[in-house]
């Protein structure tokens, strides 16, 4: 169950309402619907309609709870299928990527390591486990998830570890081997497991796929003049979102003033692009989720989506 008296805070919340620059009657895709927190602070601002997207079952069951408001939409789906399941143009999109503190709080979801519960992790409920891939999968393949998506610079060690341990079932278990083989005392500024548990967490759900895919649909329901806000909260996710925007804004860096100048790709997409926007010293304080958290935004121009003449 979620520890009492741990309200969810949306991280960068009124730097994200400020991006999107809402309009009275506006329609905005929340694509990482969660807790509602964006929602409920975007129909306050005047949207005329939030459209929510969630891929947990657990959040679509509650969201009219925490946003009783006729104006939301739901969709249970991933955020990447916005542009099947949106019919027409919005005026924003907001993404809030990653785990979500409700997904953290409760120990039955097995996403964290603070807590013992279940090896799980995922976002769906649905398809492979985090038990069933540390148990399964071969050492050479567990250790490039950790070094890939959790930056573990001894990940092969911490594979060998996990394989020598097997069976695994429960966090705490996970969590054990990870710092029985990196080191561990209480204290410790950032805990020896976080980075294996994010890595087969964004395996698992396929995290900076979904992505992705996710920027590009955005781009194809956004109206001319429509405003993507993008949260991120490690380097990763920050870097697929800032390259995106700048290939989409035609913001691409030239190579030597010795060589030929690249030949011009297609319109920009985007414009506007706003640097990485970092949450106040006061929020950081109030919520630790938001110490690493980046906020990135841009407005959709008239171009056509890239690849539509294909």
């Amino acid at each position: 169950m979620s520890r009492p008296g741990k309200p969810h805070l949306p991280v960068l919340l009124a730097e994200v309402v400020r991006e999107l620059k809402i309009e009275a009657g506006d329609r905005i895709v929340d694509g990482t619907f969660g807790a509602g927190g964006y929602t409920k602070a975007i129909l306050e601002a005047g949207a005329g309609e939030v459209i929510g997207f969630d891929r947990d079952p657990d959040a679509i069951a509650a969201a009219h709870e925490r946003v009783p408001d006729e104006r939301l939409t739901l969709v249970a789906a991933t955020f990447s299928r916005m542009g099947e399941r949106v019919d027409g143009q919005v005026d924003g999109v907001v993404l809030d990527l990653g785990v979500s503190s409700m997904q953290l709080d409760q120990a039955e979801r097995g996403f964290a390591f603070k807590q013992d519960g279940p090896l799980d992790m995922r976002m769906s409920q649905e398809g492979m486990s985090a038990a069933d891939f540390v148990n399964t999968a071969e050492e050479a393949e567990l250790a490039r998830v950790i070094k890939l998506y959790g930056e573990e610079p001894r990940a092969r060690r911490v594979a060998a570890a996990i394989v020598k341990a097997r069976p695994l079932s429960r966090t705490g278990e996970l969590a054990d081997v990870v710092r029985g083989t990196l080191g561990y005392h209480k204290g410790m500024k950032t805990d020896p497991a976080t980075r294996t548990f994010q890595a087969i967490r964004i395996h698992l759900n396929a995290e900076l796929e979904e992505l992705e895919k996710g920027l590009v649909a955005a781009e194809k329901i956004l109206k001319p003049g429509g405003r993507l806000a993008v949260v991120s909260f490690h380097s990763l996710e920050d870097r697929i979102v800032k390259k995106f925007l700048r290939e989409r804004s035609g913001n691409q860096p030239q190579g030597s003033r010795h060589l030929p100048q690249r030949a011009d790709g297609p319109p920009a997409t985007f414009e506007d692009v706003s640097k990485a926007i970092a949450p106040s010293d006061a929020e950081m304080l109030e919520n630790p989720r938001a110490r690493s958290s980046k906020l990135r935004a841009a407005t959709r121009t008239h171009a056509p989506i890239w690849g539509a003449a294909a």
